[in-house]
């Protein structure tokens, strides 16, 4: 039949009543049943049940189907953050971690683990839950629902990753995720299965410890004496989170020489609170990357506070604990000062040249095709002089006492001699010599306000205006 057809007979059909059209579509039924004139009876049927059934609805649109999607993707990702929220303040972003960290990325792998094989009809209860909680507004089962499945999973996890024999595990770990994924897999079942233990912790600890002394220790040892929070797997963790209290996180290192009774390093490590003294060197180790790393990129804001944290860190370490210099703990300390001294060093030696290049004195002949003074390269001079300044606070403990005094006067001598030359040389020369000259003076009284002080870079640039009106320099005062 051809298109017009069908649709008169789709027309006559839905004039037809209710009863009318049950009653053709009983017999017709029937036909192809009996295998009576089957195709007409099925073309009949087909156009019957579109009348009964009404219009067909549009297809959604790609919009409309793609908010459909993100609302899908949006309520299992709130789904995983409810379930992993204990893992929040140990989570940290990139390939390394420490005893006490989780991977942020290993979280979604793990999580589809569990819905796909690890704990499936446990995950698709709990979804079903939160998806009646989304619909009617209600969370009363939700916390419950959530908890049974942080046990569920932490049971599962523990099985599988656990030391106990049985299986072949190797196969099954490998179905988790990449060998960083597999590594998360036994802490995120550690800290799911402590949760309640890591939570009433975190509530009796003060907001900020900004003092860590004896009346201190003796209060988060009691927070600390629960069995949940002892086990090897967890304990990091707790660590954790008392660090993240501390003003000084180095000084993590005093609970494990408190429970040890003793700062000798093998009564410490014998204890399981060791394990601070490895945190806090992984910490140190971590910081020293990231100053070296924003010394490399030119980023000198945080500095000042990054090489105050491992100077003390260092010191603290240095004299709380009793180290041997060939044991791991005095290797890695060694280490750290060792990579810390490095980073310094060759960027404290470039100071003093970059300094130069722009207060060189050039003889009016010389300057047209010298280079311009940046703006940028002054900011940037500026600021190393300062890092140089900062770094002579730390020098002695951070092993870069002798190129870091060194430097600091060899900066001094020169710009003040530099400073009061070009100071002279605005007295003479042309227009264009004059203009050039003066910025040098402006970038040098710049470098003498980190050097020497507000007050002497004022007396400079006074004597400056005056150089140029052709007044006589005041001399030095103080």
């Amino acid at each position: 039949m051809s298109q017009t057809s069908i649709e008169r007979l789709r027309d006559y059909l839905a004039q037809l009543p209710p009863q009318s059209q049950a009653l053709l579509m009983r017999e017709f039924e029937r036909a192809i049943e009996r295998g009576e004139e089957t195709t007409i009876a099925t073309l009949v049927l087909e156009q019957l049940r579109r009348v009964v059934r009404g219009p067909e609805p549009a297809a959604p649109k790609p919009e409309e189907v793609e908010d459909r999607v993100e609302g899908v993707r949006r309520r299992s990702g709130e789904a995983a953050r409810l379930v992993y929220r204990p893992l929040d303040p140990f989570l940290v972003g990139g390939n390394s971690t420490r005893p006490g960290q989780v991977r942020r990325s290993s979280l979604l792998p793990v999580w589809q683990w569990l819905a796909r094989d690890g704990a499936p009809e446990q995950v698709r209860e709990y979804e079903a839950t939160l998806e009646r909680s989304f619909q009617t507004g209600s969370s009363h089962e939700v916390e419950a629902s959530v908890r049974k499945l942080q046990l569920a999973a932490a049971d599962v996890i523990l099985k599988i990753a656990g030391p106990s024999p049985g299986g072949d595990k190797q196969r099954a770990l490998s179905r988790v995720g990449a060998p960083n994924v597999i590594e998360d897999l036994l802490p995120i079942g550690a800290v799911l299965q402590a949760r309640e233990g890591l939570d009433n912790l975190n509530g009796r600890l003060p907001s900020q410890l900004r003092v860590f002394a004896d009346s201190q220790i003796a209060s988060v040892s009691s927070a600390l004496n629960a069995p949940s929070l002892q086990t090897p797997q967890v304990l990091p963790f707790a660590l954790s989170l008392i660090m993240q209290r501390l003003s000084a996180p180095w000084q993590i290192i005093r609970l494990a020489i408190k429970m040890a009774a003793s700062d000798d390093e093998i009564r410490v490590a014998a204890t399981p609170y060791g394990i601070a003294v490895t945190i806090a060197l992984h910490d140190l180790s971590s910081l020293a990357a990231d100053l070296r790393m924003d010394i490399k990129r030119g980023h000198f804001d945080n500095v000042a506070e990054q090489l105050k944290i491992l100077h003390d860190g260092v010191r603290g370490l240095r004299t709380e604990l009793d180290l041997r210099n060939d044991s791991a703990w005095g290797r890695q300390l060694t280490s750290i000062r060792a990579d810390i001294s490095n980073s310094l060093q060759s960027e404290i030696d470039s100071v003093p040249g970059r300094v130069r290049r722009i207060l060189r004195q050039r003889s009016d002949k010389d300057i047209p095709s010298a280079p311009r003074i940046d703006a940028g390269e002054v900011d940037e001079a500026a600021a190393l002089i300062d890092f140089v300044a900062v770094c002579r606070t730390y020098a002695s403990e951070l092993a870069i006492n002798e190129v870091t005094l060194r430097t600091y006067s060899d900066l001094q001598q020169y710009v003040e001699h530099s400073t009061e030359a070009l100071v002279q040389s605005l007295r003479g020369g042309d227009a264009k010599a004059r203009a050039y000259r003066q910025a040098q003076v402006a970038a040098a009284i710049r470098f003498c306000d980190v050097l020497f002080g507000h007050d002497y870079a004022q007396l400079m640039s006074r004597a400056a205006e005056n150089a140029v009106t052709g007044e006589r320099k005041p001399s030095r005062a103080g």
